[in-house]
């Protein structure tokens, strides 16, 4: 997803645009069955945390949606400024379900307790995430009434994605809180 050296989120491309902005959203109360492991940006193992997750997806009886959830869960507030991407982190690959009800085996319960989000819409794969990412923290969120809040930061992805799709597109929730004046 991104590489191993230090993002310069400042350098991104220019032909990003407002676009990538979508709307600003209160999420409700979500309930999540998923996997999830402990990892760093340079020691990443996204591919095999979803490769471990989609067979025994096929064995939640009570799915909500069929959109998947790529949770992050940060013991501290990041910084993605000055990013370290040396920083452990809970990564999830998870589904939306209507309860907690009847939890498949390898497969664990997750709430989050929801709250208000941005959501950008990134297009392409993730090897171009540092783009929006550099969008989102360098740009939007600096000239937003907002601040990020330290809660989960997760992309939803639609049923059909497929990271090595160029036209691919995911929506990208940042927590935020109104800035304090």
């Amino acid at each position: 997803m991104m590489s191993s050296t230090n993002l310069k989120l400042s350098n991104f491309k220019n032909n990003l645009t407002e676009n990538m902005f979508d709307r600003i959203e209160t999420l409700d109360h979500t309930l999540l069955l998923g996997r999830y492991k402990q990892m760093s940006y340079i020691n990443n193992q996204t591919a095999a945390l979803w490769q471990g997750f989609m067979p025994l997806k096929k064995k939640i009886s009570n799915l909500k949606s069929k959109n998947l959830y790529a949770m992050q869960v940060y013991a501290e507030k990041p910084n993605f400024i000055n990013f370290d991407p040396s920083v452990k982190f809970i990564k999830w690959a998870a589904a939306e379900v209507n309860d907690h009800s009847n939890i498949p085996e390898n497969l664990y319960p997750y709430v989050i307790e929801g709250g208000l989000y941005a959501i950008f819409i990134h297009r392409g794969t993730p090897d171009q995430f540092q783009q929006t990412f550099g969008y989102i923290f360098t740009h939007w969120l600096p000239k937003s009434a907002y601040e990020m809040d330290h809660r989960e930061h997760f992309e939803l992805l639609p049923n059909n994605y497929r990271p090595d799709d160029p036209e691919a597109t995911e929506e990208i929730w940042v927590p935020i809180i109104s800035k304090k004046r």
